[in-house]
């Protein structure tokens, strides 16, 4: 009888030990390349229209974003840093000039709110995100992309996005 309260955890001992042994390992998966890709924008919403273009630079590995957003000749936005040092925002229009350790936390005109490099790459190269439509697709991705959401006084806007130029780089 002293054998048998032993035999039942050496039994469950050894079916997991097999299993383990058996168990077929997790694929490994590359880390997303570096993106770097061009934009035509235009934009409508209740404070008015615009157009332009955005640069777009994101690295995944790093949490790396830059964006720029130019209309007009000038600069509309600025936003760049990474996962370790942050992330700072400059809308010269609106004064403003902030900063947050998150891309969360950092307010993004004209984009849904992205927590993470990782979704704003996944929106770009797949098309992925709130309020997001895919209009054009190629072999590269997402073509052309319409946002529609609300701005910061929750009035509705719309964004329309169309890729001009698209450049995936390796990951070192």
């Amino acid at each position: 009888m002293r054998e048998c309260r032993y035999l039942l955890p050496l039994l469950l001992l050894t079916g997991v030990i097999h299993a383990q042994a058996t168990a077929t390992p997790a694929p490994v998966v590359a880390p997303a390349p570096m993106l770097k890709a061009q934009y035509d924008w235009g934009y409508a919403g209740a404070d008015g229209q615009g157009k332009g273009d955005l640069t777009v630079q994101l690295d995944p590995a790093t949490g790396q974003a830059i964006l720029e957003l130019q209309g007009l000749g000038e600069r509309l936005m600025l936003l760049q840093g990474d996962r370790a040092s942050g992330y700072r925002v400059q809308i010269p229009r609106q004064k403003i000039d902030a900063s947050a350790p998150t891309l969360a936390a950092v307010p993004l005109p004209f984009f849904p709110q992205m927590g993470s490099v990782d979704a704003l790459y996944q929106l770009l190269s797949q098309g992925s995100g709130p309020g997001v439509k895919v209009g054009k697709r190629d072999k590269l991705g997402p073509v052309k992309l319409t946002y529609k959401g609300t701005d910061d006084k929750g009035r509705e806007i719309m964004v329309w996005l169309a890729r001009t130029r698209w450049e995936l780089q390796p990951v070192k």
